[in-house]
């Protein structure tokens, strides 16, 4: 992997990248960037699938996935990560060999774990900014107050049958730019919303949700465009409609409101 510490490319790269290269918006230094930043994926899935894959693409220098969970027959109609041959393999070695597939000179962090309180910080803390496409609102809690306390990016995608959401959270940014709890201040009881293996999903929503999340994910990095912090996207796929709506910054959120009542302890040591 050719490791890129100034504002040049090579040659090679230069050829790979050249329609981002001649994008004004992007250029040779903000292609640069992008091979110098770091990005964690939580979940290799559905979500997690399009993004790994565009991120790759895309020559993000470092891209980590966080996931414990191995390939099932079922998880084949959405999670395009992942192959036939993949099937009782580890997701986050099945997703790592598609991803050398697609571009070798990126660094590739395989995170066969669970996510939880007492590795979240340390694992976070080594990457730019987080994509979460994880399942369980436990996880997006997690990963949200985590991101909070290390002041990272956070791009965040939901599904649920024919619809899905996208956001982007960085209340590090000051004022306008709420977090995931401004917007659902706690988890809903237990058994309150259906899971994608309860309810079904189309497959092909994951793909457009988890693109739009990589776009979010690369726009950040660089800088373009209009962010969507402070805001929320729904996409129904039956009527073929997108909605914007807008996410203020809540005083009284438990997390970054003016009296926040949720504290976690941080380790920001280097994740093994």
């Amino acid at each position: 992997m050719t490791v890129i510490d100034s504002d040049t490319i090579t040659d090679d790269q230069l050829m790979r990248y050249a329609r981002h290269v001649i994008l004004d918006e992007v250029g040779e230094v903000g292609q640069a960037k992008l091979l110098r930043s770091k990005v964690l994926v939580i979940g290799a899935g559905g979500l997690g699938s399009p993004v790994l894959m565009y991120l790759a693409a895309a020559g993000v220098g470092t891209i980590g996935v966080v996931d414990f969970d191995v390939v099932d027959l079922t998880n084949l109609q959405r999670q395009i990560v992942h192959t036939t041959e993949s099937v009782d393999m580890a997701k986050v070695e099945s997703a790592a060999a598609t991803i050398a597939a697609i571009n070798p000179e990126i660094r590739f962090n395989a995170h066969n774990i669970k996510l939880t309180t007492e590795n979240a910080a340390s694992l976070i803390a080594d990457y730019d900014i987080v994509a979460d496409g994880s399942d369980n609102f436990e996880t997006r809690y997690l990963v949200n107050d985590t991101c909070f306390f290390l002041k990272k990016t956070l791009v965040s995608g939901a599904l649920l049958r024919f619809e899905g959401q996208l956001s982007v959270f960085k209340p590090h940014a000051g004022d306008d730019n709420p977090c995931y709890r401004c917007l659902f201040p706690s988890p809903p009881p237990p058994g309150m919303t259906p899971r994608c293996e309860t309810a079904g999903i189309f497959g092909a929503i994951a793909g457009v949700v988890g693109t739009m999340q990589a776009s979010e994910v690369l726009k950040e990095m660089l800088g373009l465009g209009q962010s969507l912090s402070g805001t929320l996207v729904l996409y129904d796929a039956l009527n073929t409609t997108f909605r914007k709506i807008k996410i203020p910054s809540d005083p009284g959120c438990p997390l970054c409101g003016d009296q926040p009542s949720i504290t976690v302890a941080i380790t920001t040591s280097p994740s093994n």
